[in-house]
């Protein structure tokens, strides 16, 4: 009865299913057990409301365009609500099918077949075709795509269409995790044109929520799709995405009720908001983490000591105490979070160290040094704040950070990838082939540091197809090592995703793969 119940929450079977499999299984019992759909149903998700959420980190440049979209305002509103991708990440962290029914590996790996659910439509009552899926994947594929999505695609030889409910990847080399990485938000299936490409401009999708108007750097408005694909979903019948980029101004607007769920709580309003009996704190465990990164092909940054110095220069210590009040956990240049599979923490801790800062300053030929670090509150909270302990920290080494304090707006589009030295804000990924292929390989989109180390490219290669999992484990192992000792990333601190809810929203449990439940809160959560 509890396994159909849960079903039932999830969406997996209909109101209607669940009750009659619930009166089989109490007319099959001897003395009825005391089962009671009704009661099991009590705290079902409820149907309707209005939901907003106060967005943190938008922008005016946010467009349509799915490999475009690098942030949790553009990626929840319209991966999460407006789109479907092939797989998704359950809230347990596992994969399971989304547009797709199943999935299966052939060919040691190196073919993946799905197979598409039937009857999915897009939202102007077009059926979904192998088609659609195609174009959507090539969109991102070939030699002129600047997608953000570009470097995990590499991997795909081709895409067929087997009938009209299977869609098969065939991939250079076997890929064990390639369902994760069809989950990346930038992979929304989008209607086909007939000349080939996909119309992203109309923000027409397949998912559980319906554009009706989106206002770039302002906010997104969407309503209820009665047509989705699971069973229940979703359960608002409208949902706002409000960009409230100012940290005080979304605090008020949260307090005032002016918005249900704030992105970013501020640890030091942590208190303020547990003492409202109608609001909470939602800390979710997360891979998130911050990190200060150096342009290894520019500039001092070239030369490997000048970036062992910045990394020995670096209190992180005293930034976790002053600017995430212990909230946080420290890191050592290395992207991959403790939670994850195949983690290996490196050695040495690059913990603070004047002398050592100093000693690879002289190896560099250097007595001093004077760099440029780029921060706003976009890069990350408490970016600027911790830019400028940096700054006291590095000084005692003779080296001279200049904080440039960027504008919050356009951040993403005009800072990251472009200024030598800069703050991010990285949400992880599931898997370390997922995490390296988008931000650390050679030919990556979005490797900020734009570092090439020809051992690491070849055991991303490796890794892949390895079915020993010790074998697999020293890969990334030493891949992990190879970034520390010789990459450009300063991972300042992990940290959870902290968000301010009002108890007027109800939720199941809620996952952190990815910001605001694996992006998927408009379709998970309801009115309480």
């Amino acid at each position: 009865m509890n396994f159909w119940a849960d079903r039932y929450r999830k969406g997996g079977i209909s109101r209607r299913e669940f009750l009659g499999r619930a009166s089989a299984l109490a007319a099959v019992s001897a003395a009825g057990l005391g089962f009671n759909p009704v009661t099991l149903l009590a705290a079902e998700p409820k149907q309707g409301g209005y939901a907003r959420f106060g967005m943190s980190d938008a922008s005016q440049q946010d467009t349509l365009d799915p490999g475009t979209w690098p942030t949790s305002f553009a990626e929840a509103a319209f991966n999460g609500s407006l789109c479907n991708n092939l797989t998704e990440i359950a809230t347990d962290g596992s994969i399971v099918g989304d547009l797709a029914e199943s999935f299966e590996p052939a060919d040691g790996a190196k073919k993946w077949i799905f197979k598409i659910r039937s009857g999915i439509t897009f939202h102007d009552g077009k059926s979904l075709t192998m088609k659609d899926i195609q174009e959507s994947f090539h969109y991102h594929m070939g030699e002129t795509s600047t997608s953000g999505a570009k470097s995990l695609l590499s991997q795909v030889e081709s895409i067929e269409a087997d009938g009209s409910n299977t869609i098969i990847f065939n991939l250079k080399s076997g890929t064990a995790d390639f369902p994760y990485l069809v989950a990346d938000f930038h992979l929304s299936i989008m209607p086909a044109k007939e000349e080939g490409g996909i119309d992203w401009q109309r923000g027409v999708g397949t998912g559980s929520f319906i554009l009706e108007n989106f206002e770039p750097g302002s906010s997104v408005k969407l309503k209820r799709n009665p047509n989705y694909h699971k069973n229940n979903k979703p359960h608002f019948d409208e949902v706002e995405f409000i960009a409230i980029m100012d940290q005080t101004a979304r605090l008020n607007a949260f307090l005032t009720g002016e918005v249900d769920f704030s992105g970013d709580i501020d640890v030091r309003n942590m208190a303020l908001i547990d003492r409202n009996p109608e609001l909470e704190v939602l800390r979710i465990p997360s891979l998130r983490h911050f990190t200060f990164d150096m342009d290894t092909t520019a500039k001092p940054f070239d030369n490997l000591d000048v970036r062992l110095a910045m990394k020995y220069a670096l209190d992180r210590d005293d930034i976790l105490r002053k600017v995430f009040l212990g909230e946080a956990k420290k890191g050592n240049d290395t992207p991959v979070a403790s939670a994850m599979p195949f983690f290996k923490d490196p050695t040495p801790q690059f913990d603070y160290n004047i002398e050592k800062a100093k000693e690879h300053l002289a190896k560099a030929g250097l007595k001093t040094l004077d760099v440029d670090l780029s921060v706003s509150e976009a890069a990350f909270p408490g970016a600027t704040e911790s830019a400028v302990l940096y700054k006291e920290h590095a000084a005692k080494a003779g080296i001279n950070i200049n904080i440039i304090r960027e504008a919050d707006d356009g951040y993403w589009e005009n800072v990251w990838l472009k200024k030598p030295f800069n703050g991010c804000d990285w949400y992880g990924r599931a898997t370390c082939d997922w995490l390296f292929s988008t931000a650390y390989a050679a030919d990556a989109s979005w490797n900020n540091t734009h570092w090439n180390n020809p051992r690491f490219n070849e055991l991303l290669v490796a890794a892949r197809s390895e079915t020993d999992n010790d074998k697999r484990a020293a890969q990334y192992g030493e891949m992990q090592q190879l970034l520390h000792d010789d990459g450009g990333v300063i991972t300042v601190a992990f940290v959870n995703w902290v968000y301010g809810l009002n108890k007027k929203i109800a939720h199941g449990p809620v996952s952190g793969i990815f910001p605001c439940d694996n992006l998927r809160m408009t379709e998970r959560w309801w009115m309480a």
